[in-house]
């Protein structure tokens, strides 16, 4: 197939980027910027923004696929106060992304996976309230709504995702190798309380490459790996480093798994049994902590 990746240039549309292509199909990267990646850069690149330009541009009628990565979550929001949060979010997600899938779709793509998150379905008390989780419930509805018999829409939705693409800067896992090692000077050695289900962008990239073949339309697939604590998974961290630690779990703002990325609240566990219908490697979270830990000594 022919596949257009939204978003290439971040970790997991990156990730996916390599697997698509190495399973033989042609793959072209859009994204506002060039990837500094060298496995990436080398990908036919389309540059574009999907919420200010205009789709026509970017010739779709080229593509049989779409992967959709790139919808907007907080790290985009501007902290400046020009703009509140539900209007930044209405206008990045809600109008923008199904806008662009439609233009996909009347321009003859035939298959596209729009990339989610699972707090709809695993929080849905929170939409209404929480401007985010309003936006990604708002924007999957409408995204699905487009299937058709001539367009095969799917989302999948998706926990705490962690990997690394050689290139592919995600400083918040660059951070939890250097914290575990104490080399953040000044930061307090704990963990929040509550927890979440994470998954690796490998076994994402697999999903999706699953999903193109054998996705039912207009359907959320709920993905996942590992059931963690956070006491379980930053002391998995400081484990891989070899800095072994009981850490104590507190009320406190965690510095890197703040109160204000937790939209199913402060201290929530999220724990489920993830979806067996697409074809995807688990257990993948402890060995790619070690992965990642051993390539930052």
């Amino acid at each position: 197939m022919n596949i257009l990746i939204v978003g290439g240039t971040g970790l997991i549309g990156a990730e996916a980027a390599l697997h698509l292509a190495g399973e033989g199909h042609h793959v072209s990267i859009m994204a506002r910027k060039p990837s500094q990646a060298p496995a990436i850069a080398a990908l036919p690149f389309v540059q574009g923004d999907y919420v200010n330009d205009e789709p026509s541009q970017f010739n779709l009628d080229q593509y049989d696929a779409l992967v959709f990565c790139a919808g907007a979550d907080i790290r985009y929001l501007p902290q400046d106060g020009s703009v509140m949060p539900e209007d930044f979010y209405s206008e990045v997600n809600d109008r923008a992304v199904p806008a662009f899938l439609d233009a996909a779709k009347k321009a003859g793509v035939g298959r596209a996976v729009y990339i989610g998150t699972f707090y709809p379905q695993l929080a849905p008390e929170k939409i209404g309230v929480c401007p985010y989780v309003t936006s990604r419930h708002n924007t999957d509805l409408a995204v699905r709504a487009l299937a058709s018999d001539d367009f095969n829409v799917c989302s999948l939705n998706l926990p705490f995702v962690l990997g690394k693409v050689p290139g592919v800067e995600v400083g918040h896992i660059d951070a939890l190798a250097a914290y575990a090692k104490g080399q953040l000077e000044g930061m307090p050695v704990f963990a929040p309380r509550g927890g979440t289900n994470h998954i690796s962008s490998l076994s994402v990239a697999h999903a999706i490459n699953s999903a193109l073949k054998v996705a039912q339309p207009a359907k959320a697939y709920l993905l996942g790996d590992a059931n963690l604590s956070w006491q379980d998974y930053l002391e998995a961290w400081f484990s891989a480093v070899g800095n072994p630690q009981t850490l104590s779990v507190l009320e406190d703002d965690h510095p890197l798994l703040p109160n204000i990325i937790m939209f199913a609240g402060a201290g929530v566990s999220i724990s489920y049994e993830t979806d067996t219908e697409l074809d995807y490697p688990r257990d993948q979270i402890p060995s790619l902590i070690q992965t990642i830990a051993d390539a930052a000594q």
